[in-house]
């Protein structure tokens, strides 16, 4: 059975190694993804998401067990890529954009996507014209309606998960999740020719 992150946590801070080497292959491949959203370069995302992990490592004890391990990581995260994109002189301004990485990866979608359609050809083509929809839908949203259904969608957060990352209240959330879906509904209605319904 799985240990849930705040026992790998607690036993990190006690000085297990293995432990933090759990938590780190547990998120390896998200913090990687978010910083690859952001930086859009495989050699710089993977230093950037080293870098995480060793301030992670280096700030564990800090750590409010209030909130998930998984917020205050992804916080982490997103203040690293920003801190090496203005080192980078790369961008006049950064926000938090958590669009889908690449085409070819639409991993953690499931939501969004229709469940798998076979080996036919002419249902592959559609597969893949409907995903490079969905991600033209997905970059027509400004960055923060872009981040809160990335939040929700793909990463699964409750609403007071997303609350912590974003740093917005509860009612916030909501509000702007609803906003959210209704742009990406309209966004998609002229290639369904009705709107899709997003839970």
């Amino acid at each position: 059975m799985d240990v849930d992150d705040s026992e790998l946590v607690d036993r990190a801070q006690n000085g297990d190694r293995d432990a933090f080497q759990e938590l780190v292959e547990r998120y390896q491949q998200k913090v990687y993804s978010i910083c690859y959203s952001k930086l859009k370069d495989e050699q710089d995302s993977q230093d950037v998401s080293q870098d995480v992990f060793i301030k992670v490592y280096r700030y564990l004890d800090n750590f409010n067990k209030n909130s998930s391990f998984y917020t205050w990581l992804y916080r982490i995260t997103v203040n690293t890529c920003i801190d090496f994109l203005r080192k980078e002189n790369r961008v006049q301004k950064v926000d938090y954009d958590d669009s889908i990485k690449r085409d070819e990866d639409m991993e953690g979608m499931d939501d969004l996507m229709p469940t798998k359609l076979g080996v036919d050809p002419d249902k592959a083509l559609g597969r893949k014209e409907l995903r490079s929809k969905m991600l033209e839908a997905l970059n027509s949203l400004s960055e923060k309606h872009r981040t809160i259904l990335n939040l929700r969608e793909v990463e699964g957060l409750s609403y007071k998960e997303m609350a912590e990352v974003l740093e917005i209240s509860k009612g916030t959330v909501m509000s702007r999740l609803y906003h959210a879906r209704q742009y990406f509904q309209e966004a998609l209605k002229d290639y369904l020719g009705e709107s899709i319904e997003i839970e």
